[in-house]
């Protein structure tokens, strides 16, 4: 199948409205499955793609990176294929030393640093999307500004984005770099699915008002969305933490997955076509463990949710109220 592409927030780059997770790529996924999976997202047509410098589990080695670059070092057109995002902000030094440009944070000495060893890590010249991974807001809005810009002068990233922040940093960002003449933000990356909806009260406001695309993360709620009673049923097992969870929220598990069989789809589409049917919504972030995982999150993009559905969700799965300050205040 043929997936139709999408504008990344404002700008005219397009890709794909699921986005391919790489965090399992070295902790769960062997390197040789990992490669058969981006083969299979890039047949897809899955070409955006997420990573980031602290993912492998592994310290300031930037396991999953290096996987990555591995595999566009095949060549054969790989790296052109892909629109590639990956992420600054954690913990990059594997020796542990009292390093304090190498712990938490976003200084332009880091971001620039981090740039530069992510290219490395991932065989690339340029990134097409530079996100920091979280907010630092002990650092001067404009310091950040002077380092992505500082980047993409020299023509190692396209765009910058943003993940976990807040309305109000959205805000601040933006409206800093407009002042600048700069294009600022073009997307936010947030935890955001049926169970967890804070982001509706000013994050996705937010996200409408400067144009960014939502990418969400933990489209499934870690699981909790992706047919878990179902699963317990066949004897697959799951964590402590999720069946503590699900025995909080069976009734409405329960419910969930009873209105997914009765449209004859998997719980975990049903979510991210749910995630999908939002305008701001640019590509919710799968991470398959396998090749079957991957082909079965490709048909979310088929689903149309009616407005009976839609509805049906909303009571299942109630959101903040609507957006701020509406949803508590008249």
């Amino acid at each position: 199948m043929s997936l139709t592409h999408r504008p990344l927030g404002r700008t005219g780059c397009k890709v794909s409205p699921l986005c391919l997770g790489t965090m399992n790529f070295g902790p769960q996924t062997p390197e040789p499955d990992a490669y058969a999976i981006m083969d299979r997202a890039l047949a897809h047509g899955i070409n955006f793609w997420d990573t980031a410098d602290v993912y492998g589990q592994q310290r300031g080695l930037g396991v999953t990176e290096s996987i990555l670059g591995r595999y566009f070092a095949q060549g054969g057109g790989r790296r052109e294929q892909v629109v590639l995002a990956t992420k600054v902000y954690g913990f990059m030094d594997p020796e542990g030393k009292p390093d304090p440009n190498l712990a938490r944070g976003l200084s332009a000495r880091k971001i620039i640093a981090g740039c530069e060893a992510s290219l490395r890590r991932l065989q690339t010249s340029y990134l097409d999307l530079y996100q920091m991974h979280h907010v630092d807001r002990d650092c001067p809005v404009d310091e950040l500004l002077s380092a992505f810009a500082t980047l993409i002068r020299q023509g190692k990233i396209i765009y910058v984005g943003s993940s976990n922040f807040a309305g109000w940093d959205i805000a601040t960002f933006n409206s800093a770099a407009r002042h600048q003449h700069q294009l600022g933000l073009v997307s936010e990356q947030s935890v955001y699915n049926l169970s967890n909806r804070t982001i509706e009260l000013e994050v996705i406001p937010a996200c409408r008002h400067y144009g960014l695309g939502l990418i969400p993360w933990s489209p499934l709620g870690g699981g909790l969305l992706g047919g878990v009673l179902q699963k317990a049923a066949t004897g697959r097992r799951s964590s402590e933490a999720v069946k503590k969870r699900v025995e909080e929220k069976r009734p409405q598990l329960e419910a969930f997955e009873a209105l997914a069989q009765g449209l004859g789809e998997s719980p975990a589409n049903v979510a991210l076509a749910w995630l999908l049917h939002n305008p701001v919504v640019t590509a919710p972030i799968i991470g398959p463990r396998t090749l079957d995982q991957l082909n079965d999150s490709i048909r979310a993009t088929e689903i149309k949710l009616t407005p009976e559905t839609l509805k049906r969700l909303d009571t299942l799965f109630p959101g903040p109220g609507g957006e701020a300050p509406n949803a508590y205040a008249w």
